[in-house]
């Protein structure tokens, strides 16, 4: 967190986005879109998600069952759109900017044990609707702007307290010092040949139902709503017409701060809130979308994994790719390969046609030999290679067995009594037994060294990245790696972590125990993404030539 932003003293404003109809309508874009805003106005924001599960934090989830968990600067293991809001944002956030409903339950049953209540009876009001409060209100004179995402939609169950909550602050903090904007769906059906405002009217009653007037109503949407259709919407949820704001879909994501910039929704807020509009300047992001949409080049990108069959489980390396294409003026097709698809015997047929291959993170052994024979193919056929955190352990278990001829070398991960554990358990996690929020999380430094791609990507010696893991490439054998062509690219600062790796005979092949994606920005991205796409294209090129 920017401490010089923390110090600062102001009359803090709250935004507080609900959500109706269904969920994955896009609540995490549209607020991170309304904080860019809000920011190139010269504003300070910052965004917060409350999450309703019972969970304390999404680190022990599946995959399927949440997407990716994204992790801060502070080791703080979070809900995915909080990627969203740094990517837009552009700056970095923390523990504090995601809440669930088991820390607010947790806070609460551990001061109850400790008799903080002084013998009361323990209850949904006022002691957690109290602590979500407290919760909300942590950035209170930090920030002139403090968004509020709440998650799921209006009406669930374990939303009910976060409702109520919110309730009480917006009457606590007064009209002018907070306003309420619910995302709803209106559905277009094919048969009627029109849109349908009814889900939305009847969103915006449950949450009156509530106590809870919106102020704005932001209208997801295949089409551009008529003037018909805000001016229904308007009349029967109680709002003016020009608060009702359409959000129709677009080419992608970072097209959203445009669409919402046009419809005013920025001035709209400003105004509510009364405060005094000044300039708009969009002119990189204007220039970094029409990259996007208007591309000079292309490359086709496999993306290895075995959470493949849920694209939010890779979202921050989908969006870093995005962001490492429009800087390189360039389109990414990416294929997403199923790594228990993969065997020695068939990874021509999948990988033969690619540019480049990145093999991502992920835990346990499940569809582990498919990516090391990927690995084993783009070594030998030199495509450009990138593997992150588990990608790179893989790397390491290939070259070691391939090239190295440490015969079924492996990671106790995966075989607790291999003979050659080239990548085994870090010492300080072989004495825990609590699996949530105990890896090694957060921003941790690392000694680039010089006269490698890595360096030659990153520019400069000293750098800071993101971990999530438990399980490192074992130093023991890290002789015999530079015996047979491995670069360590990368060291902590002790020397005793290997942090980044590479191949001296490859035109580009880089592994990276931390997760580059996590700190990739929008209009900037992340410099070995880039690298590793200005490498892709080069391989294009060469091939091309090569065939004609």
């Amino acid at each position: 967190m920017n401490s010089k932003i923390r110090k600062t003293r102001f009359k803090t404003k709250y935004i507080f986005i609900f959500g109706g109809v269904v969920s994955s309508l896009g609540k995490g874009i549209a607020a991170a879109s309304l904080g860019l805003l809000l920011k190139q106005r010269n504003h300070k924001v910052t965004i917060m998600k409350l999450d309703p599960y019972i969970n304390v934090d999404p680190g022990t989830m599946n995959p399927y069952q949440h997407g990716e968990v994204y992790v801060t600067d502070d080791g703080a293991e979070t809900d995915l759109d909080l990627g969203h809001y740094e990517r837009f944002l552009a700056y970095s956030l923390g523990k504090e900017n995601n809440t669930t409903a088991g820390q607010v339950y947790y806070t609460v049953i551990t001061k109850e044990r400790e008799g903080q209540f002084l013998g009361k009876t323990v209850q949904v009001i006022p002691h957690i609707t109290d602590e979500i409060k407290r919760r909300i209100s942590v950035f209170d004179g930090s920030y002139e702007f403090v968004i509020v995402e709440i998650g799921g939609t209006v009406g669930d169950i374990e939303s009910l307290p976060f409702l109520e909550a919110t309730r009480q602050f917006a009457i606590e903090r007064g009209p002018k010092n907070a306003i309420n904007i619910i995302l709803t769906y209106v559905p277009y059906i094919k048969s009627a040949g029109e849109l349908k405002t009814k889900p939305t009217q009847h969103s915006v009653k449950s949450l009156m139902e509530h106590g809870i007037v919106p102020d704005i109503i932001i209208c997801r949407s295949e089409t551009k709503l008529s003037k018909e259709v805000k001016s229904k919407i308007a009349l029967f949820c109680n709002v003016d017409e020009e608060s009702v704001i359409d959000l129709y879909d677009v080419e992608t994501i970072y097209e959203v701060p445009l669409i919402l910039s046009k419809s005013n929704l920025d001035q709209i807020v400003l105004k509510k809130l009364n405060i005094p509009i000044n300039t708009l300047n969009l002119d990189e992001w204007k220039a970094f979308v029409k990259r996007i949409k208007q591309p000079l080049y292309k490359v086709k990108i496999g993306l290895v994994g075995k959470y493949v069959k849920y694209r939010d489980s890779y979202k921050s390396i989908l969006e870093a790719f995005i962001h490492a294409g429009s800087i390189n003026n360039t389109a990414i097709e990416l294929e997403l390969i199923d790594s228990e698809e993969l065997n020695d015997s068939n990874c021509e047929k999948f990988l033969s046609n690619l540019d480049g291959i990145l093999v991502g993170p992920g835990f346990g052994k499940r569809g582990i030999e498919g990516k090391i024979s990927a690995i084993k193919y783009v070594r030998e056929n030199k495509i450009p290679f990138f593997g992150i955190c588990l990608g790179m352990q893989c790397a390491i278990i290939e070259f070691s067995r391939n090239v190295c001829g440490l015969e079924n070398a492996d990671s106790t991960e995966f075989n607790k009594k291999t003979k050659y554990n080239v990548i085994d358990l870090m010492e300080e996690q072989k004495k825990i037994s609590n699996k949530g929020g105990t890896m090694r999380l957060g921003q941790y430094p690392c000694v680039v060294k010089k006269g490698t791609l890595s360096y030659e990507a990153y520019g400069q010696e000293l750098i800071f990245e993101r971990h999530r893991h438990r399980y490192e490439v074992n130093t023991k054998f890290q002789d015999i790696f530079e015996k047979n062509g491995m670069i360590m690219s990368g060291l902590s600062p002790d020397g005793k972590l290997i942090e980044m790796i590479e191949l001296k005979d490859h035109p580009w092949f880089i592994g990276v125990q931390f997760h580059p994606e996590l700190k990739s920005r929008a209009v900037t991205g992340a410099p070995l993404f880039i690298g590793f796409i200005k490498a892709a294209l080069n391989y294009r090129k060469n091939k091309s030539q090569n065939m004609e």
